[in-house]
């Protein structure tokens, strides 16, 4: 009978990787049916999901599960969150414990770039591929690898640190503790200590519009990029051969079918992704690179909440 038919479940994904928290309502496919953001309150993490939780369930009160992107390093067999520099408080704490009693509901955790990878995967650029890698390059750099159509996470949960690819040996210091990271050059916060430095010590970059500018930011770089400066032009299109070279190396050990790029600093389109991809041809093994797509992502800033959501979605719904 028609009144005995259930509605269909919906899930929430959470993004607390950033200044701003996050949240979107998720059908089963994968569609964003309402989103909230607010500023994140560190000290109060779960109070804060717990309260955007209860707002989407007035939306729709039939969720199933709730997935949450975290910045740092998760065990997704322990559900603990081990290293978090940006949230050091969930890490003393159980976050997951805490999340499920607080919302009633079933949580699962993950690193937010395995996030955003799965749910380029599943409904983004991704899709239709069995095997993909993605990073995420804004103020920080991070990998995922998708092996078979699953999260290959290794053997404590913690693969896929692209941004710790090291691509100069001669180069600055990395918080991880080694030198010449790719994230100690092609980070947002890095685009821009190297653009300053740039400014300052060539006198021919005075005519760029960040010159006028003292606090500029990557997205100040990537927006002057795209209306024309040359030398914005310049730095991105040297950060694309950074992180392609850091390709490179990803092409020729995995043999991968496709590689999704997001993030802030990808905003820059294809001034940054054709450079990428040219670096990466000329250092990659050709067969493997021949065989690789290299693509930027399509979910935006959505990536995290939706990939957090189809996690909650695959891992709490009874196989057909």
């Amino acid at each position: 009978m028609a009144g005995n038919i259930q509605p269909a479940a919906n899930f929430i994904g959470v993004d607390v990787s950033g200044a701003t928290m996050h949240a979107a309502l998720v059908n089963g496919e994968g569609e964003v049916l309402e989103r909230r953001a607010s500023s994140l309150e560190r000290e109060r993490v779960v109070a804060q999901v717990a309260q955007t939780v209860t707002e989407l369930r007035d939306v729709s009160p039939n969720i199933r599960a709730v997935g949450v992107g975290i910045p740092g390093l998760v065990n997704r067999q322990t559900d603990r969150v081990i290293v978090s520099t940006d949230l050091p408080s969930i890490v003393r704490g159980d976050i997951h414990s805490e999340l499920m009693k607080a919302t009633g509901l079933r949580v699962e955790l993950e690193n937010d770039a395995n996030a955003a990878a799965y749910g380029e995967f599943k409904v983004g650029a991704g899709r239709g591929s069995r095997d993909m890698f993605y990073a995420t390059i804004g103020n920080g750099i991070g990998g995922a690898i998708i092996i078979d159509g699953k999260l290959w996470i290794g053997a404590s949960g913690f693969a896929g640190e692209f941004g710790h690819i090291t691509i100069d040996a001669e180069g600055s210091e990395c918080m991880c503790g080694n030198t010449g990271c790719l994230e100690t050059v092609a980070s947002a916060p890095n685009i821009v200590r190297r653009a300053g430095e740039r400014l300052f010590r060539d006198n021919t970059s005075s005519l760029s519009r960040l010159a006028m500018n003292r606090d500029f930011t990557a997205a100040d770089i990537v927006q002057e990029a795209r209306n024309g400066d040359e030398f914005s032009q310049m730095m991105i299109e040297r950060t694309g051969r950074y992180i392609g070279a850091a390709v490179a190396s990803v092409i020729n050990l995995l043999n991968i079918e496709r590689i999704v790029l997001g993030g802030e600093v990808m905003e820059a389109g294809q001034l940054i992704l054709e450079p990428i991809i040219r670096e990466a041809g000329r250092r990659a093994f050709q067969p493997c690179f021949e065989a690789t797509q290299i693509v930027a992502a399509a979910l935006r800033t959505d990536a995290v909440t939706v990939g957090a959501a189809m996690l909650a979605r695959d891992a709490n719904t009874p196989p057909q």
